[in-house]
């Protein structure tokens, strides 16, 4: 019972998965955009252990771009005081635009580089 659109953002997120990896050194930061929140983890994935996570639950006051923004941040504060400091992005089929690109930037502006 899926869209054309769901069934073709996990098309691109299989094909994005192929090449995109993460391991000990540099962990794989995958995003999930929901039509009202946004949640981001880092992933190791030689052991498929979560290593950070952030979410915008409890934000819902701001707008939805803010939140992304904030939740970038916030990841990328606790990848640093997890000693994680460079990681793979993975945006999980969804276009590099808006809300993704703004979770991005807040979390190179928070200190990852990737």
């Amino acid at each position: 019972m899926t869209t054309k659109k769901v069934e073709r953002r996990i098309k691109i997120k299989f094909r994005i998965r192929k090449s995109v990896k993460g391991n000990a050194e540099r962990p794989r930061m995958s995003v999930f955009r929901s039509n009202k929140q946004i949640y981001a983890q880092i992933i190791n994935d030689l052991t498929g252990n979560t290593l950070v996570s952030a979410s915008s639950l409890g934000m819902e006051a701001m707008p939805k771009k803010e939140q992304a923004a904030k939740v970038g941040e916030l990841i990328a504060k606790k990848a640093l005081d997890a000693g994680i400091t460079k990681v793979v992005f993975d945006r999980n089929g969804y276009l590099y635009h808006g809300r993704v690109k703004e979770l991005a930037d807040g979390a190179r502006k928070g200190g990852l580089n990737f």
